[in-house]
């Protein structure tokens, strides 16, 4: 012996076959747990936001521009028909409510309401 308590192979004892019987139990224990475990669902084929579609954020600011721009555009027309015509307010009136009209359109047509518009050379089929 040499007194370092290490083990050289001879004294395979007991402490052997617990080794044996703990793997054994632990390969059934495995075995078992796989048996029992729920299959893997595979995962949802749900819609995936990449880098060129916008955010809400974005889509909100393009709405609320699309909206905008359509009353300034006929606001400035309105006010310059009145001052070239001599018609004030009536065509600031007018062409403000045709702003507004073509503001709501543009905000419909941007967020999907409504079908973009077909270009006028394309063919119906």
């Amino acid at each position: 012996m040499t007194g370092n308590g290490s083990r050289d192979g001879r004294d395979e004892g007991p402490a052997s076959s617990a080794e044996g019987d703990l793997s054994r139990r632990l390969a059934r224990l495995g075995s078992e747990l796989e048996a029992r475990r729920k299959p893997v669902e595979p995962p949802r084929s749900e819609p995936m936001t990449s880098s060129s579609e916008p955010s809400a954020l974005g889509r909100a600011f393009r709405a609320s521009t699309e909206f905008v721009a359509g009353v300034i555009a006929g606001g400035g027309l309105g006010w310059l028909i009145d001052k070239v015509a001599g018609t004030s307010p009536w065509g600031l009136i007018v062409f403000l409510l045709l702003g507004f009209a073509a503001g709501i359109y543009n905000v419909m047509r941007a967020s999907g309401f409504l079908a973009p518009a077909r270009g006028s050379g394309s063919p119906d089929r």
